[in-house]
């Protein structure tokens, strides 16, 4: 018993590690999980100011700055599209942590799914799902590292902004610090530039802990779903049930089918609001990183180049992420239908065969995670996204020519 403990234990693990480790950080774990450790809770308060701090640190004088000061409308553009990442992220960060409650019981749901794993074919299943949903985390943290790291520290330390023959400043990836301090002078230059650095830090930190929730609970219901599936082909024969009859088999098929239907509307209902504005943002900051692109390309800045085409390409598989995840839950919910239509239902006596209508019924009816009930996340959103900043984009360069 004590081993079997250990080795549930060793799974969720598994497949919330990743969660934790962003999270953590960013002081929200304690404020989701509740069996989070003390010395996290300690540290929950100062982390949740520090980056509240730094947010606000880049967010307000900038935004004065593009809002009041500054007049020149491509320099405005070319800092909309960081200020609307960083504003984005204050509210997604505010955002977790009023839903904190909802999202610590999707933890409870994945934890005590594990707990309840007895069939070591079931556990492989899930095991490899989380696999799936860790995969997909490692790959948003390279992206989104890699461009806004980029941004926030090649940018600034490899170009330098000359006003006439004998002055040279040194740029920060956001201005607007001049009205207050000489941010040219040291150590304000390196205050800022730190400042700033961590602003980016928590900024990423942000998106990649939303892909990273999205990505673990997702997957997890997938799993789940195909442990059902699994129960269906053993259903008729019930080789790997034995000892149990054809109504009690399904019976345990229609509850864990059940669950899992509830468990993704709670994803869902999660979800929604932060996928709403992963969607918005994505495509303004998508197009506005192709407008970049197309500018410094004829500035002939190689370094601004590769550094906003890493972001472009950041961005897009961050929105990409999404659209996958959502369109992965549908059709693997879609399946059940399938499966229960072709197993042997047929050598079932009439009136237990017709049990299985209603799973093909609600399999036609998948749970959809939504962007604010108001679009699907599919891979159909995800090329709209794509069609859409480049509508943008052409709208743009036709009202600055």
């Amino acid at each position: 018993m004590e081993k079997e403990v250990l080795s549930y234990a060793g799974d969720i693990s598994y497949a919330m590690k990743f969660c934790r480790q962003i999270l953590t950080p960013l002081g929200i774990w304690s404020l989701i999980y509740d069996r989070a450790t003390r010395k996290e809770k300690i540290l929950s308060l100062p982390l949740n100011i520090a980056c509240i701090f730094s947010l606000c640190f880049v967010l307000i004088p900038t935004g004065l700055y593009v809002l009041i000061y500054e007049t020149n409308i491509n320099i405005r553009l070319k800092l909309l599209g960081p200020l609307s990442f960083c504003l984005t992220s204050m509210i997604k960060y505010c955002y977790f942590g009023l839903k904190g409650e909802a999202i610590g019981q999707c933890i409870t749901h994945v934890e005590n799914d594990w707990s309840i794993v007895r069939n070591q074919h079931h556990r492989t299943i899930m095991l490899e799902y989380a696999t799936i949903g860790r995969n997909l985390i490692v790959l948003c943290v390279v992206f989104l590292l890699t461009g806004g790291i980029s941004y926030h520290t090649i940018m600034p330390l490899f170009s330098s902004g000359k006003i006439n023959e004998n002055l040279t400043i040194r740029p920060h990836a956001y201005p607007g610090y001049d009205r207050y301090l000489d941010p040219q002078a040291t150590p304000a230059y390196e205050i800022i530039f730190l400042m700033q650095f961590m602003c980016a830090m928590v900024m990423h930190g942000v998106t990649i802990a939303a892909c990273s929730l999205a990505a673990t609970f997702v997957t997890h219901a997938c799993g789940q779903i195909q442990i059902v599936m699994a129960r269906l082909n053993d259903l008729i024969d019930g080789k790997e049930s034995k000892g149990t009859g054809f109504d009690e088999r399904l019976a345990v098929i229609v509850h864990d089918h059940g669950k899992t239907l509830r468990f993704s509307v709670e994803i869902e209902k999660i979800l929604r609001e932060v996928c709403l504005m992963e969607v918005v943002a994505s495509t303004l900051i998508i197009c506005l990183l192709e407008y970049y692109c197309i500018t410094e390309w004829e500035n002939s800045d190689p370094i601004a180049i590769l550094t906003y085409f890493i972001l472009l390409l950041s961005f897009t598989f961050n929105i990409f992420i999404f659209c996958y995840i959502g369109e992965l839950l549908v059709e693997q919910c879609k399946k059940v239908g399938t499966v229960s239509y072709n197993i042997e239902w047929y050598r079932l006596p009439k009136n237990k065969g017709l049990s299985l209508i209603l799973l093909i019924a609600i399999s036609n009816y998948p749970p959809r995670i939504t962007a604010g009930k108001i679009f699907e996340l599919s891979l159909l959103t995800f090329a709209t996204v794509l069609k859409t900043s480049v509508l943008y984009l052409n709208m743009i360069r036709a009202f600055l020519e």
